[in-house]
């Protein structure tokens, strides 16, 4: 029989595991952590009556019908073509160059029938241009 002292080995954590929970932990805490919020920013946005800031004067409405037809604030085109629709607009054109062109097209009129509301205004130098569109909710309700 051997009766030698044998050597001691010394106990060993082994830190592998360790390091992988609280890796784990790590991560749960970051998704599941809430941030406060100090960049944002406090606005008060400004309120407006927007039927009393249309300037109805200012405004040029042109609508395109399905088949092409064009009427400038409710006064019928004769014409198809881009002269005798600026024609008309520089007519409704109160204000001039400040005039706002407001394009109410139906959703099945061409796409060059609005092209050419677009270079009439170009024509008689109007710049600004606007769609006019509908919810989803009225659109529903037709």
């Amino acid at each position: 029989m051997n009766f030698r002292p044998r050597a001691k080995d010394e106990p060993e954590i082994n830190l592998i595991p360790f390091i992988d929970v609280l890796l784990v932990v790590l991560i749960f805490l970051m998704l599941t952590t809430t941030y406060s919020k100090f960049t944002e920013m406090q606005l008060r946005l400004p309120v407006a009556d927007t039927d009393a800031q249309r300037d109805y004067p200012r405004e040029v409405i042109v609508a395109v019908s399905s088949d092409g037809r064009y009427m400038v604030n409710k006064h019928p085109v004769t014409g198809r073509g881009p002269e005798a629709l600026a024609e008309s607009m520089a007519e409704a054109a109160k204000a001039g160059k400040d005039s706002v062109v407001i394009i109410s097209a139906d959703a099945t009129a061409t796409h060059q029938s609005v092209i050419t509301v677009m270079e009439a205004a170009r024509r008689i130098g109007l710049t600004q241009i606007t769609f006019a569109t509908q919810s989803s909710a009225q659109a529903g309700s037709k």
